[in-house]
């Protein structure tokens, strides 16, 4: 999934379960979780060398990452104090995309970064179409506003 709804996800747990204890193993289910719904996202055909690494790269930097942050500040900040257990929640939902970027853009194919590879590979179901791949994530975020 995108970032946009990665972020949002953990910080909405993390905003409802302070408890880092608690929240951070459930924001990285989630992840991994939201990962497991077909979706299209920005490294959609990597794997498959239909898109290059720098146009995804770009793609999340410029797009994708940038709308997290902004969803998550509208979402659980604006008009409140400053709040970290939403920015953790925030951290933590796209950690295991951090993770894996080592792996997948810089080549580093050693321990551990091979193994959360293929564990979040294995993890994604993807769909090249965009409606279909897009409609999860709006109903994820779409969620996410009526219960915070």
């Amino acid at each position: 999934m995108l970032s946009i709804a990665h972020g949002p996800t953990g910080s909405f747990i993390a905003s409802k379960i302070p408890n880092p204890l608690i929240s951070i193993p459930l924001i990285l289910a989630s992840h991994y979780l939201e990962d497991r719904i077909p979706h299209w996202d920005v490294g959609q055909g990597l794997t498959k060398k239909k898109k290059s690494k720098k146009a995804a790269f770009f793609e999340e930097l410029f797009f994708d990452f940038p709308l997290s942050l902004v969803l998550v500040y509208f979402l659980f900040q604006f008009g409140k104090p400053f709040d970290y257990h939403v920015w953790m929640g925030w951290f933590f939902g796209l950690l295991p995309d951090f993770l894996e970027f080592p792996h997948l853009f810089l080549g580093a194919k050693v321990s551990p970064f091979k193994e959360l590879a293929r564990f979040h590979t294995w993890c994604h179901r993807s769909t090249p179409n965009r409606f279909w791949g897009l409609l999860p994530q709006f109903l994820v975020i779409l969620t996410l506003i009526l219960f915070r």
